[in-house]
């Protein structure tokens, strides 16, 4: 694709007959819904109205944005207009907040009503916004609401741009510390669809997408947007938390035919549905995880349920969306899968040389949804893209039939008796006992100082683990007697980032 993204996933609809068909439709509270001619009515008002309001092109445009009708309207709007629209995590505090906004350098900054009170004291302290415009209930606080802000905006005439010009950015969803400003091209999200979405999931026009991972982030974004629009179909958003009873209850009266999820959420399912025998009967052709790797035993006890398998995927906000895969005809639970076509991946150890069959090494990937680069970080974009091959701090193992099966992060990774242990390995372990809900291990030194494994654990509602001892005795018979853990701590719930990842740095700290 060359030219803006917004005429090829939006005004193409239009040329094409598609003017009534639904895009979105928003699941409990309105149930409004936008049909592709609107869509492209209203984006192109959004960007007249951007441009009347005095923002420039290359400006950038913070969203603070729930899963509602307006993201996909001011997102589109703002290409169409050049504004670099900036999708923000809005589950994050104020003080993060205030770095993303004061490191972006955002001159307008829209809101939805139910984050005011964590975004404001954040904006006031960025005097790069110009301009905010709030979603939602606008009768208590003095800014432009939504209707005033597109009152009187006329049809805007989409600007022309090259497929490698910057279309937006994304932030980095910190598993590992602060978030980063990932820039992204116009034909990055194309290149997601005609790969990952058109020969793996091979979406269609009937289709209906539901993506209980947000937009503001690359996994959701393409499930929830790009990918349905790439074909003409219709996406649910749900703007409130996907809690088991929330998701079950969409399942069931909005009927997807594709669900994209991520391991705890499967977990999480899984578990309310065997003990309450609540499990919907939804016509699902396809389920997706990613954001952790999926462990094995959640995926068969979802297959036994739902009759539909969950292709285990490995994408990255670098990336944009999935480059490895499992794929419909060519699964395997505990793995990762295979490169997904027009991807390129490589193992290689510390001194960048491939490793081979049953080693470890880090995994480096190429493809043309790649970033351009981290705002204002050129010690980090050198380190992370080189030579066009994108690094992902992810260890993983290759077997003797190519596909990968992940280990750990690069940071998590540790030597037990002088033999690489994968967190992931004795997590799945420890998760595969009936009482475990998820596990997370990370590296903890013994009185000798040498590190051995430390796991925390969370217990399935209702389960109890009398002797702790008895679980290490379990995990030792699954994997071996070095990988173990040597502690184990019982929590309520492990620090993840909104796209699920475990935040083993956290716990390394605690």
């Amino acid at each position: 694709m060359t030219g803006n993204a917004a005429n090829w996933f939006v005004d193409r609809h239009v040329n094409e007959g598609r003017s009534r068909s639904i895009a979105f439709r928003e699941v409990f509270g309105s149930g409004r819904e936008i049909s592709y001619g609107e869509l492209a009515e209203s984006s192109s008002k959004a960007a007249s109205a951007l441009t009347a309001s005095g923002i420039k092109e290359g400006d950038r445009a913070a969203l603070f944005v729930l899963d509602q009708l307006e993201f996909p309207i001011i997102f589109w709007g703002c290409l169409k207009c050049g504004v670099v629209p900036v999708a923000i995590n809005t589950l994050l505090s104020t003080d993060v907040y205030r770095t993303i906004l004061n490191d972006s350098n955002a001159s307008i900054a829209y809101v939805s009503v139910e984050l005011l009170d964590v975004v404001m004291p954040a904006i006031s302290d960025c005097p790069s916004v110009i301009k905010v415009i709030v979603i939602g209930d606008s009768a208590s606080h003095e800014h432009l609401s939504w209707p005033e802000f597109m009152e009187g905006a006329e049809a805007f005439q989409t600007l022309e741009r090259a497929g490698d010009d910057i279309a937006f950015w994304l932030y980095s969803s910190g598993s590992t510390g602060t978030p980063k400003g990932v820039r992204h091209k116009h034909e990055a999200m194309q290149d997601t669809c005609e790969t990952y979405a058109k020969q793996v999931l091979r979406v269609d026009e009937s289709d209906i997408f539901f993506s209980a991972a947000k937009l503001f982030f690359a996994y959701g974004m393409g499930n929830g947007m790009t990918f349905p629009l790439s074909v003409g179909a219709t996406s649910l958003l749900f703007n409130a938390r996907p809690t088991p009873q929330a998701v079950t209850e969409i399942l069931t009266v909005h009927k997807p035919t594709l669900y994209f999820g991520v391991p705890t959420l499967y977990a999480a399912l899984v578990q309310q549905w065997e003990s309450d025998e609540s499990c919907p009967d939804v016509p699902l052709r396809m389920c997706v995880s990613a954001g952790e790797a999926l462990p094995a035993e959640i995926g068969r006890k979802w297959k036994a349920m739902q009759n539909v398998d969950i292709l285990d995927g490995v994408g990255s906000t670098e990336m944009l969306h999935i480059f490895l895969s499992n794929r419909p005809d060519d699964l395997v639970y505990g793995t990762s899968g295979k490169a997904v076509p027009g991807y390129e991946i490589r193992l290689v150890d510390e001194h960048n040389t491939e490793v081979g069959v049953g080693e470890i090494g880090e995994l480096l990937v190429r493809g043309k949804s790649s970033a351009v680069d981290y705002w204002k970080k050129p010690e980090k974009t050198e380190q992370t893209f080189q030579d066009g091959w994108t690094r992902t701090g992810d260890k993983y193992e290759q077997t003797s039939d190519g596909r990968l099966i992940y280990c750990g992060r690069t940071d998590d990774m540790f030597k037990v008796s002088g033999i690489w242990v994968s967190p992931f390995e004795v997590e799945q372990a420890l998760s595969s006992h009936s009482a475990v809900l998820e596990a997370a291990v990370v590296s903890h030194r013994d009185d000798e100082g040498l590190e051995k494994p430390k796991a925390y654990i969370v217990l399935k509602t209702g389960q109890s683990i009398e002797d702790l001892d008895d679980l290490k005795e379990f995990v030792k018979d699954k994997i071996g007697k070095w990988k173990y853990p040597r502690w184990v701590d019982v929590v309520d719930d492990l620090p993840k980032t909104a796209t699920g990842k475990i935040q083993r740095f956290k716990l390394r700290s605690s």
